[in-house]
């Protein structure tokens, strides 16, 4: 959908409309006065510049028959439009900004996707609703900001905004004692770079989810490939004003946001898609592709054991 139709209410409707068509499903929004009391304020900061309200929007699957049974939590990255903001993006193929909302959008799908096979797990899907403007309130290279965490985040780079709205909501899922937490996100242009346009790249603190979801993948035929995270990475988001930096130079960009996102997921097991490079097709063949749907309804088919046969 365009920019101008769907942005982050739209996506909030969509939500709504899920819940309406599924009685397994309940959705609510978080708006941003909401948010401002959850001391949202890293995600608050990008969509400050932008007439349109950032907005989370949270999906509910209850399938599971116990009812105390921990969810396995998906969080989407939904940059409705990415600018770049003040650090603003080159003019040519910004239009193609529009699709930095395929990972909530993939989140979406994949919740449809599992109302529909009724499958017996709890899961929570949350859409991570914004727009990346430049504009006499935007938050600019320099800012210091206070994450949801605790953690302070001095930014270098208005474009690497994805981590800030996603630090926010990785600290906001704690509160469902998560079973573990998948993050998909168009996060990177170094993923293209590293993977190409044919492998989603993945990134997690625990060795045997991130098993899950590669093997998914291949089951799937919509692959992914693990990136390592090692300590020595960490050290390119040292800051001398703030806990950490929010770009970590152009070596190894897609692990140094990997390495950023970690610092938010160290009470569940995380594991990060960056799907910048699989989530849309430029040229003539222009669109969204819909990964990584099939490999997140494959992982939850395998957790709920219906794997289906290849």
């Amino acid at each position: 959908m365009p920019p101008n139709i769907a942005n982050p209410a739209y996506l909030a409707s969509q939500a709504r409309r899920l819940a309406d068509d599924y009685e397994t499903v309940t959705t609510k929004i978080i708006g941003e006065q909401e948010m401002e009391k959850l001391g949202m304020t890293s995600y608050l900061a990008v969509g400050r510049g932008s007439k349109n309200e950032s907005m989370m929007s949270i999906m509910e699957y209850k399938g599971n028959p116990e009812s105390d049974a921990k969810p396995i939590v998906l969080v989407g990255k939904g940059l409705t439009f990415d600018s770049g903001g003040i650090s603003l993006k080159p003019g040519e193929g910004m239009d193609e900004m529009k699709y930095d909302m395929c990972g909530a959008a993939s989140v979406f799908g994949t919740m449809k996707a599992l109302a529909k096979l009724n499958l017996p797990i709890n899961v929570v899907g949350i859409l991570a609703g914004c727009e990346n403007m430049p504009g006499s309130n935007a938050y600019r290279p320099g800012d210091i900001l206070t994450t949801m965490s605790g953690q302070t985040v001095e930014v270098l780079n208005t474009d690497a905004e994805g981590r800030l709205v996603l630090c926010d909501a990785l600290t906001y899922v704690e509160r469902y004692e998560p079973e573990c937490v998948v993050d998909v996100a168009t996060l990177t242009g170094a993923c293209v770079i590293a993977l190409g346009h044919h492998i989603s790249g993945v990134i997690s603190n625990h060795n045997p989810l991130s098993h899950e979801l590669v093997n998914a993948s291949e089951q799937a035929g919509d692959r992914a490939w693990r990136l390592p995270m090692a300590d020595e990475y960490q050290e390119q988001l040292a800051s001398p004003f703030a806990d950490m930096a929010n770009i970590g130079g152009r070596p190894g960009g897609t692990i140094t946001a990997g390495c950023f996102l970690s610092r938010f997921a160290k009470k569940y097991h995380w594991a990060h898609l960056d799907i910048a490079g699989t989530a849309w097709k430029s040229g003539k063949a222009k669109g969204s592709t819909g990964r990584p749907v099939s490999m997140l309804v494959q992982f939850l088919l395998n957790r709920s054991g219906q794997e289906t046969e290849e």
